[in-house]
């Protein structure tokens, strides 16, 4: 991929992915008392899914420091940490739909931003990538 196509596409997955997980932590700070694209507030899907209202603060704590640091130049391990931790959270969400016996159509948000946020991983720029992903062996 040229250099130019692969950092608009970086750019293009990376972006929405960094605003959603930054938004989101701050609904979820605000305990889910915000409504969200004219949705239900979170603080009613947290508690319809089984969990506590109190995860909402824990999560949107991460959430919020996650998304700047997607956004910071450089910090490549806490890039690593920050990536690790969206895809946990929205496959996790994802997973509570379809244990809990929802609609399918409740996958599609937490499904769509979770491949997202693999693309943006994926095509991150040398300088925000921490190491190889498969070292070479030496021969001896």
């Amino acid at each position: 991929m040229k250099s130019k196509t692969k950092t608009i596409a970086y750019w293009t997955t990376t972006l929405p992915i960094a605003m959603e997980t930054l938004a989101g932590g701050m609904a979820d700070l605000a305990r889910g008392r915000a409504m969200i694209l004219s949705g239900p507030p979170v603080s009613g899907i947290v508690t319809h899914l089984g969990y506590p209202v109190y995860l909402l603060t824990i999560l949107g704590f991460w959430k919020v420091l996650g998304g700047i640091v997607l956004l910071a130049p450089r910090l490549p391990r806490l890039k690593e940490w920050a990536y690790a931790g969206i895809v946990f959270e929205l496959t996790g969400a994802a997973a509570s739909y379809v244990l809990h016996g929802d609609n399918a159509r409740e996958l599609a948000s937490p499904l769509v931003f979770a491949a997202f946020a693999v693309a943006s991983w994926a095509l991150r720029p040398p300088e925000r990538i921490l190491g190889t992903l498969l070292p070479e062996r030496a021969v001896a």
